[in-house]
């Protein structure tokens, strides 16, 4: 279970604070943010509360000066004087803005997959509903596996994060039916990434399966639990973490 250090909602109209709704299945969208350091940065900032807003048009959802007051909450809402690691999350419905943070555990270099027949609603678009795979999450240590989504056969996305796949010195992702998240887009700007429908019976041509996201940044799967796929190779998990880890120190500091 997830334990959130910081949890409030506001209502759209007039940014009171009311009782606190993580707002999951609404009919909404979210993004999760890295919040790294003291004084605080976060990870890729600009391009989520651009994803945020986009999504919220797609969505219908439409309140005077919104993007303004997600920026105005998120300042309210970040400690400039406090040691970050942490993950921040951001949800909107067509009621509440709701914030909330909780502290980001590094994966571990043992990570496995466990294959779900399942494909997100709206897959495209980070929306809330996902109570299918906060049921799966919940039984699972998130900091030593995650759930590898697919249907008809092919690959997606993992719960929480997108997947990327190694072999012959090329990295693949998936062509469609997953959400493009923002560690995706940084790295299809740094690194060639090809398209590829990825289907679960060609698993075993597969040197490396990558999982990035802002919470899990880059992780290697060492296994997938119950399928016969074990990694061979650790070396564009190598790559592309230095490339991350590079992105986290060239990053600007947090100004609200």
């Amino acid at each position: 279970m997830v334990t959130l250090l910081l949890k409030k909602s506001y209502r759209h109209k007039d940014l009171k604070e009311v009782g606190f709704k993580n707002l999951w299945n609404d009919h909404g969208v979210f993004t999760t943010m890295r919040v790294i350091g003291k004084p605080p940065k976060i990870l890729f900032f600009k391009e989520h509360i651009n994803n945020l807003v986009k999504s919220l048009k797609v969505y219908k959802i439409n309140k005077k000066n919104l993007k303004k007051n997600i920026l105005k909450l998120i300042k309210l809402n970040i400690n400039k004087h406090k040691k970050f690691d942490h993950l921040l999350r951001v949800a909107v419905n067509n009621k509440l803005i709701s914030v909330s943070l909780r502290k980001r555990y590094k994966p571990k270099l043992n990570f496995s997959l466990k294959l779900i027949n399942y494909k997100r609603i709206d897959p495209e678009f980070k929306n809330l509903k996902y109570k299918k795979i906060h049921s799966y999450l919940k039984k699972i240590d998130t900091s030593k596996s995650d759930i590898a989504l697919y249907k008809n056969f092919k690959l997606l996305e993992s719960g929480t994060s997108n997947l990327l796949f190694v072999k012959d010195n090329k990295i693949y992702s998936p062509i469609n039916e997953y959400y493009k998240g923002t560690t995706l887009n940084f790295f299809s700007k740094k690194i060639k990434i090809h398209k590829k429908n990825i289907f679960v019976d060609s698993l075993s041509n597969y040197d490396e399966i990558i999982v990035i996201g802002s919470g899990k940044g880059v992780v290697s799967t060492k296994s997938i639990n119950g399928f016969p796929w074990q990694r061979r190779s650790l070396k564009y998990y190598t790559i592309l973490a230095k490339i991350y880890q590079q992105a986290i120190s060239k990053c600007a500091r947090y100004n609200g």
